[in-house]
C-alpha cells in the first residue's frame, strides 16, 4: 500500500481558503446542506462553479479545464461536500467521466464533451451496476452487439444510476464479446439518455426522496464513435476510473451536514461527557480517513493507479459514515422528524433514511474488501 502522510503546500492551502470564500458568497443565508454528492441537482450552481474553474479541474486547459492536480480537485471537493453544496448535477462528470475522457477518449469525444463538462453544462451518469450483478462488475449482462447498419445495439438494465433522470448522457459498461475470462470482452459506451429505447425509472428511498434510478436499454443504437476507449478493454478502464470514484472525500463527508449541525447545537450549551467523547472519536477518524484519501490523490498525480488503496479508503469511509449516523442518533436521543425546522433533526432523519445507500455507491463492502485483500496479497514485503 502506498499510503503516506500528506502535507498541503502553501498554494493548496490558499485554494482551500478561496473555495470557502466562494461558498460563503454563493450559498444563500440559511442554506440547508445536502448529503454528499447526492445533494441537490442545481445546474445554475454547477455553471457558477464552472465559471470559477472548479468543475472538471483536472481537464487540460486546451479543453476548457484548469489543468489542476488531483490533490487540488480533492481540496475543492472537500469544501463543497463539507458545505453540502448542490453539486448533484455535475458530480459524476467532474469526478469520473472527465478523467476517463482525457485518458481514453478520442479527440472528437474530448472536444465534444470536455469543454461542456468544465463549464458545468454537461451532466453524466454512471451505468455500471446491474440487478443481478450488483458491485461485481465482471458479472454484467448488458450487451452490445454489432448492428447490420453500423455501430452497436445495446440491451440490458442498469441500477443505482444517480440523477439519470436529469443527466444528458450515461457511460454504460457492457459486454461486447463472450469470453471464458469474464474480465475480458467488456467495453464502455457513451449513450445519449434521450435516445430511442432508453427508459429511466426512479428508485425511491424510504422517505420518498429520489436520487437513484433504473435505466433500461432496449435495442438502443449507438455509433462506433460512441465507444469510450478500446473495445474489450472496459474492465481495465473501469478499474482505473474507480480509483477516482472510491477514494474521494465524498466517501466520508456525506454526513458532514448533520455532524456540523450537532456540533453547533451542543456548542450552545454545556456538552455532556458522552457528547464530547463522541465528537472526539469522530473527528479523529475523519482526520485519519482524510489522510488516506489525500495519499491516493497524490499517488494519482504521480501516475499511479491505486485501485486497492482506493477500495480500502471507500470501505473505511462509508463504514465511518454509518458509525457517525448511529453515534449521532444515540447521543442526541431525539425523535427523527424529516419535516423539523431544526437543521440537525431534519438532516439526521434524512441520513438515517438514505444512509444505507452510501455503502452501495462505488461498490459494496464485500467487493471492496476483496479488492483491497487482493492488493495486499500482491504487495512485496
Amino acid at each position: 500500500m502506498i499510503f503516506r502522510p500528506i502535507e498541503l503546500s502553501e498554494r493548496e492551502r490558499r485554494l482551500r481558503s478561496e473555495a470557502r470564500d466562494f461558498l460563503q458568497a454563493n450559498l444563500p443565508p440559511g442554506y440547508r446542506p445536502g448529503l454528499g454528492f447526492a445533494a441537490a441537482h442545481d445546474p445554475s450552481f454547477s455553471r457558477a462553479l464552472g465559471a470559477r474553474g472548479w468543475v472538471g479541474m483536472t481537464i487540460p486547459c486546451s479543453y476548457g479545464g484548469s489543468g489542476a492536480t488531483a490533490v487540488e480537485r480533492y481540496i475543492v471537493a472537500e469544501e463543497l461536500l463539507a458545505a453540502g453544496a448542490p453539486i448533484g448535477a455535475h458530480w459524476a462528470a467532474d469526478r469520473q467521466i472527465a478523467p476517463a475522457l482525457v485518458k481514453y477518449g478520442t479527440e472528437s469525444q474530448r472536444s465534444a464533451y470536455l469543454p461542456r463538462i468544465a463549464a458545468g453544462e454537461c451532466f453524466f451518469s454512471l451505468g455500471m451496476s446491474e440487478p443481478d450483478a450488483g458491485s461485481d462488475l465482471a458479472a454484467v449482462r448488458t450487451s452490445a452487439r454489432r448492428s447490420g447498419r453500423g455501430g452497436w445495439v445495446i440491451n440490458g438494465t442498469k441500477i443505482w444510476t444517480t440523477h439519470a433522470d436529469r443527466s444528458h448522457y450515461i457511460v454504460v459498461l457492457c459486454r461486447t464479446s463472450v469470453n471464458e475470462d469474464r474480465h475480458h470482452g467488456l467495453s464502455q459506451v457513451i449513450v445519449d439518455l434521450t435516445s430511442p429505447g432508453v427508459f429511466v425509472k426512479p428508485i425511491e428511498f424510504l422517505d420518498g426522496s429520489h436520487h437513484f434510478n433504473e435505466v433500461v436499454l432496449d435495442d438502443v443504437h449507438v455509433a462506433d464513435d460512441d465507444i469510450l476507449g478500446v473495445v474489450g478493454a472496459g474492465w481495465a478502464q473501469v478499474t482505473s476510473e474507480l480509483a477516482h470514484e472510491r477514494s474521494g472525500p465524498d466517501r466520508f463527508l456525506s454526513v458532514m451536514g448533520p455532524l456540523t449541525a450537532f456540533v453547533r447545537r451542543i456548542a450552545q450549551q454545556t456538552p455532556e461527557g458522552n457528547e464530547r467523547a463522541a465528537i472526539g472519536r469522530i473527528t479523529a477518524s475523519l482526520w485519519a480517513v482524510r489522510q488516506l484519501g489525500l495519499a491516493v490523490a497524490r499517488a494519482i498525480d504521480e501516475g499511479a493507479t491505486p485501485a486497492a488503496e482506493a477500495a480500502l479508503v471507500k470501505d473505511l469511509g462509508t463504514t465511518l459514515e454509518q458509525e457517525i449516523i448511529e453515534t449521532l442518533r444515540r447521543v442526541s436521543e431525539i425523535e427523527l422528524d424529516p419535516t423539523s425546522s431544526d437543521p440537525f433533526e431534519s438532516l439526521l432523519a434524512e441520513a438515517v433514511a438514505t444512509g444505507p445507500s452510501f455503502t452501495i455507491r462505488g461498490g459494496t463492502t464485500e467487493v471492496l474488501r476483496s479488492v483491497a485483500a487482493k492488493g495486499l496479497g500482491a504487495t512485496q514485503w
